[in-house]
């Protein structure tokens, strides 16, 4: 059995007053780093991908046009510009353990950690899927932001793609909580198994 952590967008932009701020976003950023201090050699891969849409233009029509309003939907304010430090992982996540950075968006909408591409080292512009397949992984425990949305997104992509997939109910973080409750029955009906950072790495 090999594993892999996902760390879904834990970015300023998505954590407390960031352009989409989630609330507990920066309480998931420094529980992650408690996690990895006591995790990470559990893991063959720590694959982190953030958001990191293009300056200018409308991203494929997923930022709002210029003086419409987000319909918060399909349509979102400007978020998680390349290079600003909107899109920068929020500092209090410990990036020392990650292994793998992924970005996604760069001119289209993207939620899902599977439509993003690897930014550097001996994988770079690799899928995820195809870094999964390359080492083997079969089971994905999942954490981040948002839990309605880009969480929910890269979980029904990890589980079709035939991974075994955890999601950590105490390292996420979503924009609603009857979206958030949604997604996560959603997810547990898919076959993602719903349970706590603690439970260890050996019970499914």
């Amino acid at each position: 059995m090999t594993r892999a952590l996902f760390i879904i967008d834990v970015q300023n932009d998505f954590t407390e007053g960031g352009a989409l701020g989630v609330d507990g976003g920066a309480a998931v950023a420094a529980h992650l780093t408690s996690y990895l201090e006591r995790a990470a050699s559990d893991y063959s891969l720590v694959i982190a991908s953030r958001d990191w849409h293009n300056a200018d233009g409308d991203n494929g029509g997923h930022f709002a046009p210029v003086g419409d309003e987000p319909d918060f939907l399909d349509t979102w304010p400007v978020h998680c510009v390349a290079g600003t430090p909107g899109a920068d992982y929020h500092p209090a996540l410990d990036r020392s353990a990650i292994t793998l950075h992924v970005k996604k968006g760069q001119g289209e909408p993207a939620y899902s950690i599977f439509d993003g591409h690897v930014d550097g080292g001996a994988s770079d512009g690799a899928t995820v899927g195809e870094v999964l397949d390359a080492h083997g992984v079969t089971e994905v425990d999942v954490a981040g932001i948002a839990t309605d949305y880009c969480v929910r997104a890269s979980v029904l992509d990890a589980v079709e793609h035939g991974r075994h997939v955890r999601v950590f109910t105490d390292l996420i973080a979503g924009v609603a909580r009857e979206t958030s409750d949604t997604a996560l029955a959603e997810m547990g009906h898919a076959g993602a198994v719903l349970v706590a950072s603690d439970t260890g790495v050996d019970a499914d």
